[in-house]
Protein backbone atom coordinates (compact mmCIF):
# COMPACT_ATOMS: atom_id res chain seq x y z
CA UNK A 1 0.00 0.00 0.00
CA UNK A 2 1.06 3.61 -0.55
CA UNK A 3 2.35 5.10 2.70
CA UNK A 4 0.01 8.09 2.72
CA UNK A 5 -0.91 9.86 5.96
CA UNK A 6 -4.02 8.47 7.65
CA UNK A 7 -6.43 11.22 6.59
CA UNK A 8 -5.52 10.76 2.92
CA UNK A 9 -5.82 6.99 3.18
CA UNK A 10 -9.24 7.42 4.76
CA UNK A 11 -10.32 9.72 1.94
CA UNK A 12 -9.21 7.24 -0.73
CA UNK A 13 -11.65 4.63 0.55
CA UNK A 14 -14.39 7.01 1.68
CA UNK A 15 -14.64 8.90 -1.61
CA UNK A 16 -16.38 6.23 -3.79
CA UNK A 17 -19.61 5.90 -1.77
CA UNK A 18 -19.51 9.62 -1.02
CA UNK A 19 -19.38 10.44 -4.74
CA UNK A 20 -22.41 8.19 -5.26
CA UNK A 21 -24.33 10.02 -2.53
CA UNK A 22 -24.48 7.11 -0.07
CA UNK A 23 -22.64 8.56 2.91
CA UNK A 24 -20.58 11.46 4.17
CA UNK A 25 -20.65 15.21 3.50
CA UNK A 26 -22.26 16.59 0.38
CA UNK A 27 -19.05 18.15 -0.94
CA UNK A 28 -17.58 14.97 -2.40
CA UNK A 29 -15.53 16.99 -4.89
CA UNK A 30 -13.46 18.22 -1.96
CA UNK A 31 -12.41 14.66 -1.07
CA UNK A 32 -11.38 14.04 -4.67
CA UNK A 33 -9.30 17.19 -4.75
CA UNK A 34 -7.65 16.48 -1.40
CA UNK A 35 -6.59 12.99 -2.40
CA UNK A 36 -5.40 14.06 -5.84
CA UNK A 37 -3.31 16.89 -4.34
CA UNK A 38 -2.08 14.87 -1.37
CA UNK A 39 -2.99 17.65 1.05
CA UNK A 40 -3.82 17.08 4.72
CA UNK A 41 -5.27 19.95 6.72
CA UNK A 42 -8.05 20.74 9.15
CA UNK A 43 -10.60 20.79 6.33
CA UNK A 44 -9.89 17.18 5.38
CA UNK A 45 -10.13 16.09 9.00
CA UNK A 46 -13.50 17.81 9.33
CA UNK A 47 -14.74 16.06 6.18
CA UNK A 48 -13.71 12.70 7.66
CA UNK A 49 -15.72 13.35 10.80
CA UNK A 50 -18.79 13.84 8.62
CA UNK A 51 -18.88 10.13 7.76
CA UNK A 52 -21.41 8.97 10.33
CA UNK A 53 -20.84 5.31 9.50
CA UNK A 54 -17.05 5.09 9.48
CA UNK A 55 -16.04 7.76 11.99
CA UNK A 56 -17.44 5.99 15.11
CA UNK A 57 -15.53 2.84 14.15
CA UNK A 58 -12.29 4.82 13.84
CA UNK A 59 -12.87 6.27 17.29
CA UNK A 60 -13.63 2.83 18.71
CA UNK A 61 -10.44 1.30 17.29
CA UNK A 62 -8.30 4.25 18.37
CA UNK A 63 -9.65 4.26 21.93
CA UNK A 64 -9.16 0.51 22.34
CA UNK A 65 -5.59 0.75 21.05
CA UNK A 66 -4.68 3.83 23.08
CA UNK A 67 -4.12 5.92 19.95
CA UNK A 68 -5.11 9.56 20.33
CA UNK A 69 -5.83 10.30 16.67
CA UNK A 70 -8.69 8.31 15.05
CA UNK A 71 -7.19 9.28 11.70
CA UNK A 72 -3.84 7.73 12.52
CA UNK A 73 -2.73 5.65 9.54
CA UNK A 74 -2.66 2.54 11.75
CA UNK A 75 -6.32 3.05 12.70
CA UNK A 76 -7.49 3.88 9.19
CA UNK A 77 -5.71 0.91 7.66
CA UNK A 78 -7.15 -1.40 10.31
CA UNK A 79 -10.70 -0.28 9.54
CA UNK A 80 -10.59 -0.45 5.74
CA UNK A 81 -8.09 -3.29 5.15
CA UNK A 82 -7.47 -4.99 8.50
CA UNK A 83 -4.61 -5.43 10.94
CA UNK A 84 -3.87 -6.98 14.35
CA UNK A 85 -4.94 -3.64 15.83
CA UNK A 86 -8.54 -4.79 15.52
CA UNK A 87 -7.93 -7.45 18.17
CA UNK A 88 -7.64 -4.67 20.76
CA UNK A 89 -11.42 -4.23 20.54
CA UNK A 90 -12.65 -7.03 22.78
CA UNK A 91 -16.08 -8.65 22.74
CA UNK A 92 -17.55 -6.52 25.55
CA UNK A 93 -16.35 -3.26 24.03
CA UNK A 94 -17.69 -4.17 20.59
CA UNK A 95 -21.06 -5.21 22.01
CA UNK A 96 -21.37 -1.99 23.98
CA UNK A 97 -20.52 -0.03 20.84
CA UNK A 98 -23.14 -1.86 18.78
CA UNK A 99 -25.75 -1.37 21.49
CA UNK A 100 -25.03 2.34 21.93
CA UNK A 101 -24.70 3.11 18.25
CA UNK A 102 -27.16 0.83 16.48
CA UNK A 103 -29.97 -0.04 18.88
CA UNK A 104 -32.33 2.55 17.30
CA UNK A 105 -31.70 1.10 13.82
CA UNK A 106 -31.25 -2.62 14.52
CA UNK A 107 -34.32 -3.07 16.72
CA UNK A 108 -35.04 -6.81 16.94
CA UNK A 109 -31.80 -7.54 15.03
CA UNK A 110 -29.65 -6.34 17.94
CA UNK A 111 -29.27 -9.81 19.54
CA UNK A 112 -28.11 -11.06 16.14
CA UNK A 113 -25.41 -8.39 16.06
CA UNK A 114 -24.28 -9.56 19.49
CA UNK A 115 -24.18 -13.11 18.14
CA UNK A 116 -22.07 -11.87 15.23
CA UNK A 117 -19.62 -10.34 17.70
CA UNK A 118 -19.56 -13.65 19.58
CA UNK A 119 -18.61 -15.37 16.30
CA UNK A 120 -15.35 -13.42 16.26
CA UNK A 121 -16.33 -10.17 14.57
CA UNK A 122 -14.06 -7.15 14.80
CA UNK A 123 -14.78 -3.53 13.77
CA UNK A 124 -13.65 -3.84 10.16
CA UNK A 125 -15.55 -2.10 7.36
CA UNK A 126 -16.58 -5.46 5.92
CA UNK A 127 -18.04 -6.46 9.29
CA UNK A 128 -20.28 -3.39 9.04
CA UNK A 129 -21.29 -4.34 5.49
CA UNK A 130 -22.08 -7.99 6.17
CA UNK A 131 -23.36 -7.81 9.74
CA UNK A 132 -24.61 -4.34 10.68
CA UNK A 133 -26.22 -3.32 7.40
CA UNK A 134 -29.51 -5.12 6.64
CA UNK A 135 -28.52 -6.54 3.24
CA UNK A 136 -27.51 -10.05 4.28
CA UNK A 137 -30.76 -10.46 6.17
CA UNK A 138 -32.70 -9.34 3.09
CA UNK A 139 -31.22 -12.19 1.07
CA UNK A 140 -33.24 -14.69 3.13
CA UNK A 141 -36.44 -12.89 2.16
CA UNK A 142 -35.88 -13.82 -1.47
CA UNK A 143 -34.80 -10.37 -2.58
CA UNK A 144 -31.44 -11.45 -3.96
CA UNK A 145 -30.33 -9.27 -6.86
CA UNK A 146 -30.12 -5.83 -5.24
CA UNK A 147 -28.90 -6.91 -1.78
CA UNK A 148 -26.18 -9.04 -3.36
CA UNK A 149 -25.11 -6.16 -5.62
CA UNK A 150 -24.87 -3.76 -2.70
CA UNK A 151 -22.94 -6.24 -0.56
CA UNK A 152 -20.54 -6.90 -3.40
CA UNK A 153 -19.88 -3.25 -4.14
CA UNK A 154 -19.96 -1.81 -0.61
CA UNK A 155 -17.39 -4.23 0.83
CA UNK A 156 -13.71 -3.57 0.30
CA UNK A 157 -12.72 -6.20 -2.24
CA UNK A 158 -9.59 -7.05 -4.17
CA UNK A 159 -8.70 -7.90 -7.74
CA UNK A 160 -5.86 -8.07 -10.24
CA UNK A 161 -5.53 -5.42 -12.93
CA UNK A 162 -5.37 -6.93 -16.40
CA UNK A 163 -5.50 -3.71 -18.44
CA UNK A 164 -5.67 0.08 -18.16
CA UNK A 165 -7.94 1.89 -20.61
CA UNK A 166 -7.72 5.68 -20.20
CA UNK A 167 -9.14 6.41 -16.71
CA UNK A 168 -10.47 2.90 -16.20
CA UNK A 169 -8.89 -0.31 -14.93
CA UNK A 170 -10.05 -3.69 -16.16
CA UNK A 171 -9.86 -5.92 -13.10
CA UNK A 172 -10.25 -9.65 -12.56
CA UNK A 173 -11.95 -10.29 -9.23
CA UNK A 174 -14.41 -12.60 -7.52
CA UNK A 175 -17.98 -11.45 -7.03
CA UNK A 176 -20.30 -12.69 -4.32
CA UNK A 177 -22.81 -15.49 -4.69
CA UNK A 178 -25.69 -16.52 -2.45
CA UNK A 179 -26.23 -20.27 -2.05
CA UNK A 180 -29.48 -19.98 -0.12
CA UNK A 181 -27.70 -20.16 3.21
CA UNK A 182 -24.66 -17.93 3.14
CA UNK A 183 -22.78 -15.41 1.05
CA UNK A 184 -19.46 -16.54 -0.35
CA UNK A 185 -16.95 -15.56 -3.04
CA UNK A 186 -17.96 -16.76 -6.48
CA UNK A 187 -16.10 -17.47 -9.71
CA UNK A 188 -13.66 -15.05 -11.29
CA UNK A 189 -15.19 -12.23 -13.29
CA UNK A 190 -13.97 -9.15 -15.14
CA UNK A 191 -15.11 -5.73 -13.96
CA UNK A 192 -14.24 -2.15 -14.79
CA UNK A 193 -13.24 0.32 -12.10
CA UNK A 194 -12.50 4.04 -12.29
CA UNK A 195 -8.99 5.23 -11.47
CA UNK A 196 -9.43 8.95 -12.17
CA UNK A 197 -12.18 11.54 -12.63
CA UNK A 198 -11.49 14.67 -14.66
CA UNK A 199 -7.84 13.74 -14.50
CA UNK A 200 -7.89 13.53 -10.69
CA UNK A 201 -7.00 10.17 -9.16
CA UNK A 202 -7.97 9.16 -5.63
CA UNK A 203 -5.21 6.56 -5.54
CA UNK A 204 -2.07 5.49 -7.36
CA UNK A 205 -2.53 4.67 -11.03
CA UNK A 206 -2.19 0.87 -11.17
CA UNK A 207 -0.43 -1.17 -13.79
CA UNK A 208 -1.39 -4.54 -15.25
CA UNK A 209 -0.50 -7.24 -12.75
CA UNK A 210 -1.09 -5.04 -9.70
CA UNK A 211 -3.42 -6.32 -7.00
CA UNK A 212 -5.73 -3.49 -5.99
CA UNK A 213 -8.39 -2.68 -3.41
CA UNK A 214 -11.76 -1.62 -4.78
CA UNK A 215 -14.71 0.14 -3.16
CA UNK A 216 -17.87 0.54 -5.16
CA UNK A 217 -16.84 1.55 -8.69
CA UNK A 218 -13.28 2.75 -7.98
CA UNK A 219 -9.74 1.55 -7.45
CA UNK A 220 -8.61 2.84 -4.05
CA UNK A 221 -5.06 1.56 -3.64
CA UNK A 222 -2.49 -1.06 -4.56
CA UNK A 223 -2.19 -3.96 -2.13
CA UNK A 224 1.03 -5.64 -1.08
CA UNK A 225 1.09 -9.26 0.12
CA UNK A 226 0.55 -8.35 3.76
CA UNK A 227 -2.39 -6.05 3.15
CA UNK A 228 -3.98 -8.51 0.72
CA UNK A 229 -3.70 -11.26 3.32
CA UNK A 230 -5.29 -9.01 5.94
CA UNK A 231 -8.17 -8.07 3.66
CA UNK A 232 -8.82 -11.69 2.70
CA UNK A 233 -8.75 -12.75 6.34
CA UNK A 234 -11.09 -10.05 7.60
CA UNK A 235 -13.50 -10.53 4.71
CA UNK A 236 -13.77 -14.25 5.51
CA UNK A 237 -14.16 -13.37 9.18
CA UNK A 238 -16.97 -10.93 8.46
CA UNK A 239 -18.82 -13.45 6.29
CA UNK A 240 -18.52 -16.08 9.01
CA UNK A 241 -19.75 -13.61 11.64
CA UNK A 242 -22.82 -12.94 9.47
CA UNK A 243 -24.00 -16.55 9.86
CA UNK A 244 -26.40 -15.70 12.76
CA UNK A 245 -28.09 -13.20 10.46
CA UNK A 246 -28.91 -15.85 7.86
CA UNK A 247 -29.61 -18.88 10.02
Amino acid sequence: MIADPGPLLFARYAYPPNALGYCGPQDHRALLEYTAAGVVDRGLRELAQGFEGAWPYLRLIAEAAGIRDPLSRRVVEAYWIGSPLLERVDFARLCNFLDDRYRPYAGPRLPQLTAAALHGAVPHHNFHVFCVSPWVGLLRSGRITEPLRVLDQCRIRWGTVIAIEADTAVVRSRGLVWDGWTVRPGPLRTERATVATDGLATGPIPQPGDVVALHWDRVCDRLDRRSLAELRHHTSRAIAAAAPLTG
